[in-house]
């Protein structure tokens, strides 16, 4: 089967419509697998789908937002090891229709030493009021002087973080909007100390975070993308991943 990948405009109407697409990824595991380095193992197995195609091989080594992101995997396990031969879930959402169809058709085949894809499920997220968001898995704002508490306050973060989300609102719809409007009305840093997760040998530093969102229509539009997309960077990574309370 052939796939093309879209780059386009969409209408006001036309996003309305649109909503975030869930992806339930049952798998099973063939090795234990620790918790810091569970991200990095879910990343080959969707890269892994990625260079089936060489639309999607090239969209993957692009510089470029993905609008994916995905969890761990869960039931989290008390010790923090994920055990062998145990079947787990984690989720992957986008806001790219195309991009989640291919998914369920390639990600379904994949495997690697560690774990093996055995279902996939897809639901619909309805675009909805949405009072609050919290992170499942860290956000990471990548400063260059290191990790923002060394230098920064928790408003140069907030601002980072959705400069960051309407970049990547712009990207998609190709368009560029006001951006005189609050997004939260609340952020507060659940974690006393930065979390380390594992990346490529290194250890990417990174936060829960909670955050009321505002009442108002662009907030809201712009935090029903995030749902998809993540928050903060490295989303294809498996950061920033959110979850959500309607109100």
């Amino acid at each position: 089967m052939s796939y093309c990948i879209k780059y386009k405009k969409y209408s006001k109407e036309i996003f309305e419509l649109k909503n975030t697409i869930e992806l339930q990824v049952k798998v099973f595991l063939l090795k234990d697998i620790k918790i810091e380095d569970t991200l990095q193992q879910i990343c080959k197995l969707i890269d892994n789908s990625l260079i089936e195609n060489k639309l999607y091989e090239d969209f993957h080594n692009e510089n470029k937002f993905k609008n994916y992101s995905f969890n761990m995997l869960y039931p989290l396990e008390k010790d923090k090891v994920y055990k062998k031969e145990n079947i787990y879930t984690f989720l992957l959402r986008t806001v790219d229709n195309e991009l989640s169809e291919y998914f369920i058709k390639e990600l379904i085949n994949q495997y690697t030493d560690e774990i093996k894809v055995l279902t996939i499920n897809k639901k619909t997220i309805p675009k909805k009021h949405v009072e609050s968001i919290h992170t499942i898995t860290p956000i990471v704002a990548k400063f260059d002087n290191g990790y923002w508490k060394k230098h920064s306050s928790i408003e140069v973060l907030e601002k980072r973080i959705t400069e960051n989300l309407i970049k990547k609102y712009n990207s998609f719809y190709d368009e560029k909007i006001d951006e005189d409007f609050e997004l939260f009305t609340a952020i507060s840093i659940v974690n006393r100390k930065p979390i380390a997760t594992k990346y490529k040998n290194i250890s990417i530093l990174g936060d829960k975070i909670n955050f009321k969102v505002a009442d108002n229509k662009k907030a809201q539009e712009i935090i029903n993308f995030a749902l998809g997309t993540g928050m903060g960077e490295m989303n294809s990574r498996g950061f920033g991943f959110i979850n959500y309370r309607w109100l």
